[in-house]
């Protein structure tokens, strides 16, 4: 017994001579007013900061009583700061024609910020699958990185959970849609916008992680033509040609001109053949409305002839 050690820390003399008062006036020194200028938005920051109604109400609010919850920030070794959290209070700040935003300065490292900055901003109400998919990301090479750490506070892992595990319990999601999601990181930013405004589902837009640029490139091509998604069986079907060596942009043409129930009857007119015979004083954006008009007043002759010949 007389080797083994003890469990019980002794305080420390700031503790034995510090008041609860002297503490929380420590703590709020750390907060101040910091020009804008040497804050730095977080490297690869995942979550879309929009000059949106929500964040003209936010500028309102801020003229009228200031930053009430202070942005999170860390100081850099060159001086400036890297904002952990409150990239929309900066920006509305700066809509506001403020120049310093109110700031508690913490102390950590980069993968503790990282952490930090993934859990404060997932508290938002509404959160967009690419917002997800590289805030996990970056979550979870921080995790991986820390080793046994899983959070800021706790003490080592003793479980053999894997971290995409840990990453899912914590924030309420299978290990197996976190990996979904991560997945998306591959996408084309142009697929990846479908997946966000819900246009194309998680398991098509999984499917379609697994080819490389230039095939995702020629779906998006074919996606505009056709003006619609693949189906999860369509995807599933290229990813394997794609494995084979087989996708050209042949084969997507073929696969996703197969008429589908989300696919609109979409019409493709020449321009060449069409353009000679609309006035030049017709802008091209109106050239749509003079087609339909034409059309309009060719039917209408049509009836007319069809009424003529009748009697």
């Amino acid at each position: 017994m007389a080797g083994r050690k003890s469990d019980f820390t002794l305080p420390t003399l700031d503790d034995l001579f510090s008041t609860q008062e002297m503490r929380d006036d420590a703590k709020l020194a750390k907060i101040r007013d910091i020009p804008l200028e040497p804050i730095d938005d977080f490297p690869d920051h995942p979550f879309k900061v929009r000059d949106d109604e929500d964040m003209m109400q936010l500028v309102e609010s801020i003229k009228e009583r200031g930053v009430i919850t202070p942005a999170t920030v860390r100081q850099k070794e060159d001086g400036r700061y890297e904002l952990i959290s409150g990239h929309r209070r900066k920006r509305a700040c700066e809509l506001a024609g403020f120049e310093t935003l109110r700031c508690e300065v913490v102390d950590l490292t980069r993968d503790e910020a990282t952490i930090l900055m993934v859990e404060s901003n997932f508290q938002r109400s509404q959160i967009l699958p690419s917002e997800k998919a590289f805030a996990y990301k970056m979550r979870l090479e921080a995790m991986n990185r820390q080793g046994q750490r899983t959070d800021l506070t706790s003490t080592p892992l003793v479980s053999k959970l894997r971290t995409n595990e840990t990453l899912g319990n914590e924030v309420g999601e299978s290990r197996e849609q976190i990996r979904r999601y991560i997945r998306l990181t591959n996408l084309v930013p142009e697929l990846l916008d479908l997946v966000d405004e819900g246009r194309m589902k998680m398991r098509p837009a999984v499917e379609i992680s697994f080819l490389d640029e230039d095939c995702q490139r020629d779906l998006v091509d074919e996606i505009d033509l056709n003006d619609c998604t693949p189906s999860h069986d369509q995807t599933i079907r290229m990813r394997k040609m794609f494995e084979e060596k087989k996708l050209t942009p042949e084969a997507i043409q073929a696969i996703m001109s197969e008429q589908k129930p989300n696919q609109r009857e979409r019409i493709v007119l020449s321009g060449d053949k069409v353009r000679q015979y609309i006035p030049k004083n017709i802008p091209l954006n109106q050239t749509e409305d003079y087609v339909c008009k034409a059309l309009e007043h060719y039917a209408s002759y049509l009836r007319k002839r069809a009424e003529r010949d009748a009697r």
